[in-house]
């Protein structure tokens, strides 16, 4: 008996979902577990699975249509692929006429897999919105190499390689006489082209993906109070511990001994220290987590992700360290699940990974803190009445200002400067 595939429950607060790629075409045999299709979400990309062996025997949501969850995606009938038929032999013996065969109907042709599908197993890694682009380009991605992470195929490949494969510009000179009908070389109309003036454009549609981001962050705006405040830090304590300690800590615990895990523990006294920092509106009442659920802001090819490090405040640096460092691990490879981007009750974001020296974050809502890192600078400061050349760090606290005073802003972002600077009283803490 023939059954649905339909989609399956999404996670949190999530109720749609884009159909990415199909894995099986019609008429592919489908062995249960099998992965037969990719659903692009808000957060992450999932699989929906063969629940039963079966056939795939009808598709009904195409790549790019957005589902909703329950929705019907195709449908699995019982059986096995039908066999390729014998050949038939070259010569037979005349046989005596008989009734003529009833005519059976033709089985539907298979779609001829696009080259970036057909390819993808040989080919590098890489998000199915850079296999929707490769397969619009006609870019086979088993012979691309990737100049992203791990060798990971980027969207700048793809289009840089499809840009060469276009044939130069003939010089003009006049018609033959009787030219002769060349098919045209397939270029998609979507490949960026220059005009006239040498300006060129490209329209992409953005990644659900994207769009969530997007809308997130005008909302963040337009709905939280939100200020930003400033202060920056002496990091002279942390390198030279960090200096003193590397090598001893990566032996014994795997990891290297990073900023974030001091950054984390500074940030987590603090958050001790001022709990509205630590909460959310819900209505007209403040929600005080007791619990230190901290997000490490990574950026993606895909867009911005949150990962989560969970109960923070338990963990040792080797700790926080190793989890930060599986997170990021699990964002690059695409392999982060909903549960990893769940909830969080305050983030930091790194800037200064990319160079930034300022800048202002915008709120992860319905949090009501963020804290902002920046790029570390030598820079002449005044201590005790002299002039030194010290890492200085500039540090942002953006909060909503509905339930977090600006008093209490500062002192919040001045206690994390003062665990910095001495982080021997982080050791201390625990």
């Amino acid at each position: 008996m023939p059954s649905e595939i339909t989609v399956p429950a999404l996670g949190e607060s999530i109720v749609e979902a884009t159909v990415g790629r199909w894995l099986k075409k019609p008429g592919d045999a489908v062995v249960q577990g099998d992965a037969l299709v990719e659903l692009e979400t808000d957060k992450v990309n999932l699989e929906v699975q063969a629940q039963e062996s079966g056939v795939l025997s009808e598709v009904r949501k195409a790549e790019g249509e957005t589902v909703t969850i329950g929705e019907v995606l195709g449908i699995l009938s019982e059986g096995a692929a039908p066999a390729a038929a014998a050949p038939a032999p070259a010569t037979v013996e005349p046989a005596p006429a008989a009734a003529p065969a009833v005519p059976q109907p033709a089985a539907a042709p298979a779609p001829v897999p696009a080259p970036a599908a057909a390819a993808e197993e040989a080919g590098g890694p890489t998000s199915p919105e850079v296999r929707r682009l490769a397969q619009d380009l006609q870019v086979d991605l088993a012979h691309l190499p990737g100049s992203g992470p791990r060798g990971r195929v980027t969207r700048e490949d793809v289009v840089s390689f499809a840009r060469a494969q276009r044939p130069p510009a003939a010089a003009p000179t006049a018609p033959p006489a009787a030219p002769r009908p060349v098919a045209a070389p397939a270029v998609p109309a979507s490949l960026p082209d220059f005009d006239e003036g040498g300006r060129r454009e490209e329209r992409v549609h953005m990644s659900r993906r994207r769009q969530t981001i997007a809308k997130r962050l005008v909302e963040a705006q337009h709905q939280a109070a939100m200020l930003t405040t400033f202060n920056e830090v002496d990091l002279s304590a942390v390198m030279a511990v960090r200096k003193e300690r590397k090598d001893a800590f990566k032996e014994k615990h795997g990891v290297s001994l990073g900023l974030m895990s001091f950054f984390t523990k500074a940030a987590l006294s603090a958050l001790k220290a001022y709990p509205r920092l630590n909460a959310e509106i819900q209505g007209d009442d403040m929600v005080l987590k007791r619990y230190y659920d901290i997000g490490i802001a990574v950026s993606t090819g895909e867009g911005l992700v949150v990962p989560v490090v969970r109960d923070a405040d338990r963990l040792t640096f080797a700790g926080v360290e190793q989890a930060i460092a599986a997170l990021a691990e699990k964002a690059r490879t695409g392999a982060l699940t909903l549960d990893d981007l769940r909830g969080g009750t305050f983030t930091i974001t790194n800037g200064g990974v990319f160079g930034s020296l300022l800048s202002t974050p915008i709120l992860n809502a319905p949090q009501v803190g963020i804290l902002g890192m920046h790029g570390i600078v030598e820079r002449p400061i005044a201590v005790r009445g002299e002039v030194v050349i010290r890492p200085m760090m500039y540090i942002a606290l953006s909060y909503d200002h509905r339930i977090v005073d600006g008093s209490e802003s500062v002192r919040f972002l001045r206690h994390i400067k003062e665990c910095l600077e001495d982080p021997m009283q982080l050791l201390i803490e625990g």
